[in-house]
């Protein structure tokens, strides 16, 4: 399994910026993708955004044209880029790598957007 530990997260205030990374132990075999997903206090958790092993990007209607999700396969890391954050982006931020044999997930970082 790939281990991924994310960083970069804190408290923002409305219209800031913030970028979350995301360490991996290795790239995934094959093909594979990356993704951020999000966990706000008493919701479900829900996809971001995440970045196809060609380059192919995804994101989630609520942060298109805000966020930026790209990939670094020489460190390895993650990245997502955050910007004109909005209170309602506050959440625990997850990593995600899924590849052609395994699905792994780091540990959450909190994101705060509050004035």
């Amino acid at each position: 399994q790939v281990q991924l530990v994310e960083s970069g997260g804190g408290l923002v205030q409305p219209g800031g910026s913030l970028t979350l990374s995301c360490q991996g132990s290795e790239v995934p075999s094959g093909f594979y993708i990356l993704a951020w997903y999000r966990q706000a206090p008493g919701k479900e958790r829900e996809h971001v955004a995440d970045i196809s092993k060609f380059g192919i990007t995804t994101y989630n209607p609520s942060v298109e044209g805000r966020f930026h999700i790209s990939r670094d396969d020489d460190r390895p890391t993650i990245y997502l880029q955050m910007n004109d954050l909005k209170p309602e982006d506050t959440a625990v931020y997850y990593c995600r790598s899924i590849g052609s044999e395994e699905d792994s997930w780091g540990q959450g970082i909190q994101v705060t957007v509050s004035s």
